[in-house]
């Protein structure tokens, strides 16, 4: 960066001028941050549960020096809160993007998009592991999307469209089509990145006809392609909260609700389908699709997801896209082992569970007869049930495709969680000591760096480093 850039950038965006900062990273190197710029108009009042609409233009330079609002939710309970970062922030203006960039005056550099996790509930893009400093520093821009969760976000309402997050979503990739060149990045070299929820949702956008041509690269991290529930399913859901609310199911009716009565409701549903996944209730494709704990999914609409993903994918969307998809080694020990289940749960309990989630027992049983207890093996059958043989799946359906696999096994020592959901993302951000509370006090800084400049280089050159999956392939392991 020249020295002018270091005093305070300012860049001309389409709806007006923002001003951000510099921030020095760990290396000593000199990055920008634009931070909390909108992307979309506030979604409050009518646009609650509408289609995201354009932003009011601005003539004055905009402060974009700190963090935006967060989505509306609720923070994480215990235990969960001890290790992973979850950030309340009001304010109706969230529907923004941070921009991390080496130089707003450079030219043609590729861009990473971040689309955070939460099950589709709770998150943010001002977390503090994922600041994009460490790609910027790398030679990427780094963009951090927000979107509605939820209930705004997903429920099915008569008055409403489907998939108001996705919609969301595509709006904020319209955004970056558009002015991502001010910023020194390129619109024809876009990755698309996203773990847990944040993943689910890169493989609906890679099968959606309407964020086709929007991203040229794609990395999927701990998703699958079957989290979607149908309509008439997503539909008992919202019914449900409306009893709950007391008002109608209709876009009107909860127009007027508060977002703290809608909160509210949202989580009593949930803690209700928890704690009674029945599929005569629910629906087969919200209890399947959610693991049991999504309430609130993206919907099959014929529109904005005309079927689940991997069939689509199966059928062709997304071909030409480069893929890098993963899981973690122990994904559901984050979910079992804080919470002390992995070590009460007995084997019929454990069955039960699996068979209540439509998996057959029988590797179950293998696992326990080689030694393994119940909890571990249920967790293992989980993770492989709901996120390894998935994204197996989505690899298997595009063939003709490049598609880089991989899987994360570094363990970490708290609570048990071993490589667990959530543990690879400071590893991939390069943000390992600022995410003590999840990977322990001593992380593998070595590993961080590999796996950053793997996807680095993927988001450079749609290549990780290791080859292209074929059927059958062993994942490229991170250990």
């Amino acid at each position: 960066m020249t020295n002018a850039s270091r005093e305070l950038p300012v860049v001309a965006t389409v709806s007006g001028p923002v001003r951000g900062r510099t921030v020095e990273t760990s290396t000593g190197k000199t990055v920008a941050a634009f931070l909390g710029i909108p992307y979309a108009a506030p979604p409050v009042g009518p646009l609650a549960v509408a289609a995201p609409q354009p932003p009011e233009p601005w003539t004055q330079v905009r402060d974009a020096g700190e963090y935006g609002p967060a989505a509306p939710q609720v923070g994480y309970p215990e235990p969960t809160a001890s290790i992973l970062e979850n950030v309340v922030a009001p304010g109706d203006d969230y529907l923004n993007v941070n921009v991390w960039t080496p130089d707003p005056t450079a030219e043609a550099l590729p861009v990473l998009v971040w689309i955070h996790g939460g099950a589709f509930t709770r998150g943010a893009n001002r977390i503090g592991i994922y600041a994009g400093d460490t790609f910027a520093r790398d030679g990427l821009v780094f963009v951090g999307v927000n979107y509605r969760l939820g209930a705004p976000g997903f429920a099915s309402l008569d008055g409403a469209p489907e998939n108001r997050g996705l919609l969301d979503q595509i709006a904020a990739l319209e955004w970056v089509r558009d002015n991502v060149s001010a910023f020194g990045g390129d619109p024809s070299q876009v990755t698309v990145m996203g773990e847990s929820a944040g993943a689910m949702s890169v493989l609906s956008l890679l099968s959606s006809p309407r964020a086709a041509g929007l991203f040229q690269r794609a990395i999927c991290e701990s998703g699958n392609g079957v989290a979607v529930a149908s309509v008439d399913d997503a539909r008992r859901v919202t019914e449900r909260t409306s009893e709950v609310l007391g008002v109608a199911p209709t876009a009107q009716a909860w127009s007027d609700v508060p977002t703290e009565t809608l909160l509210g409701a949202q989580t009593d549903v949930a803690l209700e389908l928890a704690l009674t996944p029945d599929p005569a209730v629910w629906g087969e494709t919200v209890i399947h699709a959610g693991l049991g704990v999504m309430s609130f999914l993206p919907v099959i609409d014929g529109d904005v997801l005309p079927a689940a993903p991997v069939d689509s994918i199966a059928a062709g969307a997304g071909s030409g896209v480069a893929l890098l998809a993963g899981w973690n080694a122990d994904e559901f020990h984050f979910f079992l082992a804080p919470t002390g289940l992995v070590a009460a749960v007995d084997a019929p309990t454990a069955k039960a569970v699996l068979a209540r989630s439509g998996a057959t027992t029988d590797r179950f049983d293998a696992l326990v007869a080689g030694g393994e207890t119940a909890g571990d093996a249920l967790a293992a059958e989980l993770t492989r049930n709901g996120f390894s043989d998935p994204t197996r799946a989505v690899a298997d359906a595009r063939p003709d495709d490049r598609t880089h696999l991989y899987e994360f096994g570094r363990h970490s020592p708290v609570m048990g969680i071993r490589a667990g959901h959530a543990v690879e993302i400071p590893y991939v951000f390069d943000h390992v000591d600022d995410a003590h509370a999840l990977v322990g006090p001593d992380p593998d800084r070595a590993l961080a760096a590999r796996m950053h400049a793997a996807w680095t280089s993927f988001a450079m050159t749609g290549d990780p480093g290791w080859d292209r999956y074929r059927t059958g392939d062993a994942p490229h392991l991170f250990t």
